[in-house]
């Protein structure tokens, strides 16, 4: 599937020194900018941002009112597709999959043709205009994770690349023994899609809130080598700040071989993820 054209041929505005396509404008709700008195302000600023990453800030990126129904609609039908394939396939279903399961399973139902429009439109529109400031390892939607490069981990559910990542998360495990379990690996555009766009859905449209805690489609680098790791048993806390108190955290820090991706007061516009072990450069 190639880019719609009308993203190619968008007209552009102006929203604090970055250019947005006009179709995205036309549904997103942009508050009016202001451009910090000076450089220490806007860093104060940013990091309390980060700080407080789960909650809506004055110049955060919203989608509209009518709009965000199309949202929801994107959301419970990639929920539908997970129970389709089974959660294991879907972390490594691309998009073009997607739309062909979407399209043969009643139970889930075809993408609509102004659904499609929106997930291209998120995917391809530069996400610093919500506040991602990361790379795009992924540039193309229908990038695909080639099966025999990845191989599924026993006892996870989660796939990692073969080479690099494998090989540094089984040093962690023989360095750290079982109280380290691996909570996510590989994850295709179309996982990425769901949990960017539920985050986003349980944020009332919220996209700058969003991509705080979830990078958006395109720009994981859990599509070419990162993973997460975490203490054995302690649920969803991996995933919160509760995670630095655990002693599986207190080890990982003396591993010399072992980096985080967005350490704390990091400058992609991410919270502070002390379980994303940083693979690919």
């Amino acid at each position: 599937m190639k880019r719609r054209d009308f993203l190619k041929a968008a007209v552009t505005v102006v929203i604090g020194g970055s250019f947005v396509p006009a179709a995205l404008a036309e549904i997103l709700q942009i508050p009016q900018f202001s451009t910090p008195k000076n450089f220490d302000s806007y860093i104060k600023d940013y990091l309390y941002k980060m700080r407080n990453f789960d909650a809506h800030h004055q110049e955060d990126v919203c989608l509209s009112r009518e709009h965000f129904q199309l949202l929801k609609s994107c959301v419970a039908r990639f929920k539908r597709l997970q129970l389709t394939v089974g959660y294991g396939n879907f972390y490594l279903l691309d998009f073009d999959q997607a739309i062909r399961v979407a399209r043969n399973y009643s139970r889930v139902g075809r993408f609509s043709k102004e659904e499609l429009n929106f997930l291209e439109m998120i995917f391809y529109a530069d996400a610093g205009i919500y506040g991602f400031f990361g790379e795009k390892p992924l540039q193309n939607l229908t990038s695909r994770i080639q099966k025999q490069k990845v191989t599924k981990v026993p006892f996870t559910g989660n796939y990692l690349y073969k080479g690099p990542p494998l090989d540094t998360y089984e040093r962690i495990k023989r360095n750290l023994g079982d109280q380290v379990i691996l909570t996510s690996g590989v994850r295709s555009v179309s996982k990425q899609f769901l949990l960017f766009l539920d985050k986003t859905y349980k944020s009332n449209g919220n996209l700058s809130l969003a991509s705080r805690s979830l990078a958006p489609p395109g720009y994981s680098y859990h599509g070419i080598g990162d993973f997460d790791v975490g203490q054995a048993g302690y649920g969803v806390d991996n995933f919160t700040e509760r995670f630095t108190t655990t002693e599986v955290y207190k080890k990982l820090r003396d591993l010399g071989y072992v980096n985080i991706r967005y350490v704390r007061d990091n400058l992609f516009g991410v919270r502070f993820e002390p379980w994303h072990i940083k693979v690919s450069s």
